[in-house]
């Protein structure tokens, strides 16, 4: 389970600033956090405030190669085979990973796939208009670590309680 956050809406002009991620088990207790510093001088200030940095602050983060090739060796050593990308907004949160990745290590070793986790919420209960948000035990703090807990959380409900067929770790 991944999120991350950003100073905008796209990787390239923008930059992630912070991502986490959790392996999906019972006990949550595998999990990666970085930082990063900005890679674009185009920042809104209103995307940054969500995860509650000021700008000035992110320019003292990691390197972001740094960053991606620690997350790299964290998954080599947490993850047996391909990785699977799972995020609440993989629209969002893939495309930065993704790029990242490829802009600075070459390649992804999540592949070319990602899944949401509400659209598995919403497929498995039949309902597109239903959210998965009350499943989530960790509060949704805006600290990508706390919010891959959550979601990872929830997907292991929807597994254990709801009958989710999803081969985890």
């Amino acid at each position: 389970m991944v999120d991350i956050e950003a100073d905008g809406p796209i990787p390239g002009d923008y930059s992630m600033i912070s991502f986490g991620a959790v392996v999906v088990e019972p006990g949550l207790d595998r999990s990666f956090y970085a930082t990063l510093r900005p890679i674009s001088e185009r920042w809104i200030p209103e995307a940054l405030a969500v995860s509650g940095n000021s700008r000035e602050t992110t320019l003292t983060f990691d390197e972001p190669e740094a960053a991606m090739r620690a997350f790299r060796q964290w998954l080599d050593g947490n993850v047996q085979g391909r990785p699977m990308f799972v995020s609440d907004n993989n629209g969002f949160d893939w495309q930065f990973i993704n790029w990242y990745f490829h802009h600075f290590l070459g390649a992804n070793p999540f592949g070319h796939s990602s899944t949401n986790l509400g659209s598995l919420y919403k497929g498995l209960v039949g309902d597109t208009a239903k959210n998965f948000k009350h499943l989530r035990r960790t509060r949704h703090t805006h600290h990508p670590v706390d919010d891959a807990k959550g979601n990872a959380e929830a997907l292991l409900a929807m597994k254990a309680d709801m009958g989710l067929r999803i081969a985890l770790v």
